[in-house]
């Protein structure tokens, strides 16, 4: 879909409706916006064309060539709507629906924009307002910008991200609470660092004083040798003892920094909503977590405080080289403005590739995520070597990511290297010359070698902390776009505190979209406390949509939820989801024992009170029989349980914390009929006295519900018992007979056999 002003629109029409629309179009009219179509009506893929122009609105039907056309009213609407992955948009005036189209969510965004252009040109006619000049368009999308905008509604914004260096220097907040350990270590630093410039500084005066005169016939003074070598040999054990306990002291502070920041980040991350997660792959966030944190750790314990100490050693060396001789001393700072250019080329050339190696790095990580927890379903469908194909495409990948930065990286190393070579050289030649002409003495051209080597050394060093500290910035932006990340849901500013929840839940007209496509339109619902209520509908109804809203796993996008009165946004998140139990349909257990588990919600439960609960889900004679009975280890994900066990465990879990909501979504869906009955059974030991909301395939889970609502593209339709439903003969009645005919079918409720006899 696109709009323009200009009357030669046509050409951005796709090439099969070019003429065609050339030869509908006035002398003079000028299309606004357009939309292809994908379905007919029989849902079949075939093409067709909605075009709005500045007077009228044309379209094509997909089953023939016939066109048809409606001049702009104020009556006239475009609505939208989606179920199940497909759109329809319906052409209505006052009396009633004039055409319909329908189309795959791949066109949605481009639905949206049409029917907001449409509005836009309509309502302008009809106000006879002057349409916007063709500068107040988006240079983007050609869609009008209202007046007082600066910015399109349609486009999404884009910002540009900082460089992701300065993201090291965010990393100071997790360093504030050990400022005393950094400034006790950066003091051993600056005097380890002026320790080890001691011994070159008294080699000058023993060469000219005791070795020279000796080698020219003098006798040797050996008090003035000993005090020399004494000298040397006391700085080299002050530099030993200091550089000891700045590295201990400063490895430490890196350590609990990167401790706090692995902590910060996770803490962070379990209060981001259930949205973020949607759009993740855990191996990437296992990664962000381990590896980054790790890695930005040892930048920090072993190569920022190498970068202090080449720093420093620089600065003081420079200055003693310009203190002994400033000509010698400028000699051999000249290669420096050459490196450091260097530097400053290669480092966003660096910081780019790491930052991308980070990520395909994911990838790898992502595979063995995918991979490692689903290994019966891989062994089941024998893809073993499907997913080592998957891992080696993604190992070469990061193959070829490392090659390109290698390439940049193996020609920086060396060129420095021989910068600092060349620069030795000059420092030698001018140094003979000077000692020629007796400006300088032999003593001090050796010392001026000591210190280059130990100049030129640093700076080399610097030179190979580039990739280093770049890789650390790249983990960095990595750890600090999780942190950056604010919840869509978050805590309420002012909570409200709900003493005694009794479970009342009142959902008020709410919607809510997943994206582009509307899931909830419009619904109202009020649940009475302790009341039972079944959820029915086809799949894509927004059953568990509105269970998750309920949770507040998302928030609503128009309306509000209640409990008690109160809306659940103002009450704290932990606090109010503590009176909610959750049952799901494939139950999630964690590694350790069955009373762990058990007690998940309530860790610091008794054995007797795990016991109860055990006994009111019926697990408690399953679990005796275990070879550890309640410490029996569930295995990973609960592998060592069959499916029926790992649901009454959850349920016992649920029962533990003796919730005054409670949440079934197809509790019993995925299990046989026998065990479905022990479910059952503990689940009418869970319903006792608590609001509960149900949804479920098999229509049995459901019998003892004091009202059923019916769902459909995210409305309530219908709300009554079962013989009330059935009498209506509407949505419930349609889909009971459906699962009555083909108990496999796309209906998402079946029946049991002494419910067909009904």
């Amino acid at each position: 879909m696109t709009t323009d002003s200009h009357p030669s629109a046509t050409a951005s029409l796709p090439e099969r409706w070019r003429t065609e629309i050339a030869a509908r179009l006035a002398a003079s009219e000028k299309i606004v916006a357009w939309l292809e179509l994908d379905l007919d009506t029989q849902l079949q893929f075939r093409p067709s064309l909605v075009v709005a122009t500045e007077t009228r609105l044309l379209a094509n039907t997909p089953e023939g060539t016939v066109w048809q056309e409606w001049e702009y009213d104020p009556a006239l609407t475009l609505k939208h709507f989606d179920h199940a992955g497909v759109g329809t948009l319906e052409l209505c005036d006052g009396a009633g629906r004039l055409a319909a189209w329908r189309y795959t969510l791949a066109q949605n965004p481009q639905a949206l924009r049409l029917i907001k252009l449409f509005e836009q040109q309509r309502d302008l006619l009809a106000s006879g307002v002057k349409p916007v000049e063709e500068g107040d368009v988006c240079p983007q999308c050609k869609a009008p910008i209202p007046e007082g905008q600066e910015t399109c509604a349609i486009c999404p914004e884009t910002k540009e991200a900082p460089p992701s260096t300065w993201a090291l220097f965010r990393l100071s907040r997790f360093a504030r609470p050990y400022k005393g350990s950094l400034l006790l270590g950066f003091l051993l630093t600056l005097a380890s660092t002026a320790a080890t410039l001691v011994p070159p500084y008294m080699t000058m005066p023993l060469m000219d004083n005791v070795l020279i005169p000796f080698q020219n016939g003098a006798p040797i003074n050996t008090h003035l040798a000993m005090l020399y070598l004494s000298g040397l040999l006391g700085a080299a054990l002050l530099a030993w003892g200091l550089g000891w306990a700045r590295t201990y002291i400063l490895a430490l502070v890196s350590e609990r920094i990167g401790a706090d920041l692995r902590t910060t980040t996770y803490e962070h991350l379990l209060r981001l909503s259930q949205e973020y997660f949607g759009g993740k792959r855990t191996g990437d966030l296992m990664a962000r977590i381990g590896s980054e944190t790790d890695r930005i750790c040892v930048f920090l314990s072993l190569h920022l405080l190498d970068f202090a100490i080449d720093v420093l050693m620089i600065i003081m060396t420079a200055a003693i080289l310009i203190s002994i001789n400033p000509w010698l001393a400028l000699v051999t700072l000249l290669p420096l403005p050459f490196i450091a250019w260097m530097i400053h080329v290669v480092r966003d050339r660096l910081r780019h590739g790491f930052e991308k190696i980070d990520r395909i790095w994911s990838e790898v990580t992502n595979v063995l995520a995918d991979t490692i927890p689903g290994i019966r379903v891989v062994k089941a469908f024998a893809q073993e070597k499907r997913e080592v194909a998957r891992f080696r495409e993604a190992n070469r990948h990061n193959l070829v990511v490392n090659d390109r930065v290698n390439k940049i990286w193996s020609l920086f190393t060396p060129t420095v290297t021989f910068l600092t070579e060349v620069g030795l050289l000059v420092v030698w030649v001018f140094g003979i010359w000077q000692v020629s002409s007796n400006q300088i003495t032999v003593g001090v051209l050796t010392a001026f070698l000591a210190y280059i080597s130990r100049f030129y050394t640093r700076l080399d060093s610097m030179s190979r902390i580039v990739s280093v500290t770049q890789k650390a910035a790249a983990g960095a932006k990595r750890i600090f776009d999780i942190l950056d990340h604010v919840s869509s849901v978050p805590e309420p500013a002012n909570p409200v505190h709900l003493e005694n929840v009794k479970g009342a839940i009142e959902v008020r007209n709410i919607g809510f979209r997943y994206g582009n496509r509307a899931v909830i339109r419009n619904m109202s619902l009020t649940i009475a406390p302790g009341e039972m209520i079944g959820l029915v509908g086809h799949s894509g109804s927004g059953k568990s949509t509105m269970v998750n809203l309920i949770c507040r796993f998302y928030d609503v996008s128009e309306g509000s939820i209640r409990i008690d009165g109160v809306d659940i946004r103002s009450l704290p998140i932990s606090e109010y989801r503590r009176n909610i139990g959750l049952v799901l349909q494939e139950p999630f257990l964690f590694f350790g024992t069955i009373a762990e588990n058990i007690a998940y919600g309530k860790p610091d439960a008794t054995r007797e009170e795990i016991i109860a609960a055990a006994r009111a889900a019926h697990a408690h004679e399953f679990i005796l029989r275990l070879p550890q009975g309640y410490d029996s280890l569930v295995g990973e994900r609960g592998q060592a349980l069959s499916g029926g066990e790992r649901q009454r465990i959850s349920i016992a879990r649920a029962l533990l914390i003796d919730p005054r909501i409670l949440i079934l979504d197809e509790a019993t869906s995925s299990v046989d009929t026998t065990t479905e009955k022990e479910i059952q059974k503990a689940l009418d030991n869970l319903v006792q006295g608590r609001t509960t909301i149900a949804i479920a395939h098999r229509l049995s889970t459901l019998r003892k519900a004091d009202r059923l609502v019916v769902l459909d593209r995210g409305q309530v339709v219908e709300v009554g018992n079962h013989e009330e439903l059935m009498a209506r003969e509407g949505h419930y009645y349609k889909l009971y007979q459906a699962q009555a005919r083909n108990p496999d079918g796309d209906a998402e409720v079946s029946v049991s056999d002494d419910e067909k006899g009904e």
